[in-house]
């Protein structure tokens, strides 16, 4: 004979109530009495049944879920970054809830709403902005961040954009289009304000073309974009990997060489970055630390463990490959 489980019918037997009486105390939805409820709590502990975390948490008094937000799965640099969470999360105990936003408002309400459902001991957000929903709950943000925000973990995104222009400008360009990112990521502003910083000093002119996502599925009509409207450029600084990937091929097809016409540098150095041909000369961003340095500061500050760093940046290379031309040391 198999074991028996514990059922929602079987608490409310105990308990001297109905199953919807049940529900609702689990559930923390609705109208249940003082009594009810502590007649609820106590069949629960007799006959430890935890149908899921959220009763886990209920009764425990403690939640064990995480809820993370990313704004975009298909980006490979968010899903290194969730990887980053979950592997600190675990070692610490917890689990975690995903939601991925995909820049839609509502959606963001959803996953917030789900999170409040499950009682979630603390959010980590790679979304732009501060969700309104949180109320007092422990929050970090990764990535995408703005002054305002008390707990953060990023990379320099001003020293990758000095480092992105200052390769160009070695591999002797003349005219430099920047795919900036979109203006309302942070990320991308201060990136630009690094390229802009090393093209002005050096006076190489440039020409920016302003992206409106980093969206896989709209990077090759970005690309073609970029050729068709701009001209007589000889060097790119990428929005991103994908993006990078996306013009070099546009190019392919024009007939372009790269890097001796064309050279192309991204941002991120995704795993793909390396396999790309000619392979991708790129800024390398610690998507897997930003993760896991997140997790760790959220769990202290909810497990009130001593934060001695509250803003933490992170450092960023370039990464050389096969897509600038190379520099002239006699130069």
């Amino acid at each position: 004979m198999g074991i028996k489980m514990t059922t929602i019918r079987d608490v409310a037997k105990l308990a001297g109530v109905s199953v919807a009486t049940v529900s609702r105390a689990l559930n923390n939805s609705g109208y249940v009495s003082i009594s009810a409820r502590e007649k609820v709590e106590k069949a629960v502990k007799e006959l430890n049944f935890y149908p899921n975390e959220v009763a886990r948490s209920l009764f425990q008094k403690k939640s064990k879920l995480i809820g993370l937000l990313l704004p975009d799965i298909t980006n490979p640099f968010f899903p290194a970054i969730a990887k980053g969470v979950e592997d600190c999360v675990n070692e610490r105990g917890y689990s975690l809830l995903l939601g991925n936003v995909e820049g839609d408002s509502e959606k963001q309400e959803k996953y917030l709403r789900i999170f409040e459902q499950n009682n979630i001991a603390g959010v980590i957000s790679a979304v732009q902005g501060n969700p309104i929903n949180l109320k007092n709950m422990p929050f970090v943000s990764l990535d995408r961040i703005n002054e305002e925000q008390k707990y953060v973990v990023h990379s320099d995104d001003f020293l990758g954009g000095q480092l992105a222009a200052q390769a160009i400008i070695d591999g002797k360009a003349k005219k430099v289009v920047i795919m900036a990112g979109p203006e309302n990521v942070s990320a991308s502003k201060v990136r630009l304000k690094g390229n802009k910083d090393i093209l002005d000093r050096y006076a190489v002119p440039y020409e920016i073309f302003q992206t409106e996502s980093f969206h896989l599925d709209l990077a090759e009509e970005t690309a073609k974009a970029v050729f068709n409207q701009l001209s007589e450029f000889d060097s790119v600084i990428a929005s991103n990997d994908i993006y990078g990937l996306a013009l070099i091929t546009e190019a392919h097809k024009r007939g372009i060489k790269v890097p001796e016409e064309l050279q192309v540098i991204g941002y991120d150095d995704m795993p793909f970055s390396k396999m790309m041909t000619p392979p991708l000369t790129t800024i390398s961003q610690p998507a897997y630390e930003i993760g896991y340095k997140g997790a760790e500061l959220l769990c202290n500050v909810m497990e009130r463990d001593s934060v001695t760093e509250k803003r933490i940046q992170l450092p960023v290379t370039l990464i050389k490959r096969e897509t600038l031309r190379e520099k002239d040391e006699h130069e």
